[in-house]
């Protein structure tokens, strides 16, 4: 089993390398056929436009055989993934998204209400019986406490977090950038509270946030005040809290602009009531990669290690 564990948290986290998780050490024909055509082949890879992106095309690695069998039993796992979920942490997760792996599947869920966040449960499969075993459901336990510990800090730094969305709001209305889609999160999101714009990630040794999750986990019913009073700020330390900021270029075509990553890389720098921490900041252009869902490639723009956008 631990070998399995291994290609299965490999195999979900190739679409999580580039993100946070590295920083902090049915379709129509007439749709497909114009997505087709918006659709371009670079280097042999197929890159499709951030705003038609849902996650259709992810794949992981081994996974075609597994994928067909997890849909087939498609009404089993997610049965068995909601009950997981609010047995062991307490939380109602609805099921986006089934991708088949090396010798099982990943599920992709969104919790409902909050702490919102979106992540992963790994579901073995027996190829040769063809067989889903949900009895031995699992999720990498830092992966699901890092999604609720993202979720608790936006719930109890609330007013700080709307002063970045309204910020990131602001900047796609002008019309010059984009973030990922709402289906794109659901389906192939998993990187715990995410926006089309940010993610956020914390440390498993995260002090600061720790009596919140533990509070949490007693009674989900707590009310927001109550978690951030249990929230230990004497401890927070920036290197355990990180908002990972993803936009895109909204013209198809474009490059990621020098002039844009220098507006957004100075607005943050001089925004004072936005949340504490530690920010890594990509400027892509227009593609994403299906397979993949990643949208950071080598003309990509960064400000991330060892030059990290610091708030304290």
């Amino acid at each position: 089993m631990y070998n399995k564990t291994k290609v299965l948290l490999c195999s979900v986290g190739i679409s999580m390398m580039l993100g946070g998780c590295s920083d902090m050490n049915s379709t129509n024909t007439n749709n497909d056929s114009k997505k087709t055509k918006e659709t371009q082949a670079a280097s042999g890879e197929m890159m499709v436009s951030v705003q038609d992106y849902t996650g259709e095309g992810y794949a992981l690695p081994y996974g075609k055989e597994t994928d067909q069998i997890a849909e087939a039993n498609r009404d089993q796992i997610e049965e068995a993934t909601t009950k997981f979920f609010q047995e062991k942490y307490k939380t109602e997760v609805a099921m986006h998204n089934v991708a088949g792996a090396k010798d099982g599947a990943t599920v992709f869920v969104e919790s409902a209400g909050e702490p919102h966040f979106y992540t992963y449960a790994v579901v073995p499969v027996d190829e040769t019986a063809e067989k889903v075993l949900v009895d031995k459901i699992w999720a990498d336990e830092y992966q699901v406490q890092n999604a609720l510990q993202g979720g608790l800090y936006h719930m109890i730094f609330n007013k700080e977090f709307e002063q970045l969305d309204d910020y990131f709001t602001s900047l796609s209305t002008e019309g010059q950038i984009t973030g990922k889609t709402e289906k794109a999160l659901q389906n192939v999101g998993g990187h715990g509270f995410m926006t089309p714009y940010y993610f956020i990630s914390t440390a498993s040794d995260d002090a600061a946030i720790k009596p919140v999750y533990d509070l949490y986990l007693q009674n989900p019913d707590e009310s927001v005040e109550n978690l951030r009073n249990a929230y230990d700020e004497s401890l927070f330390d920036k290197e355990n809290f990180q908002i990972n900021i993803q936009l895109f270029m909204k013209e198809k075509q474009a490059k990621p602009s020098e002039e844009i990553f220098t507006q957004v890389t100075n607005d943050l720098e001089e925004m004072n009531n936005i949340p504490k921490g530690t920010y890594s900041f990509y400027l892509n252009d227009n593609l994403i990669h299906a397979e993949t869902s990643e949208g950071t490639k080598d003309n990509s723009l960064k400000r991330a290690f060892p030059n990290y956008i610091i708030k304290d």
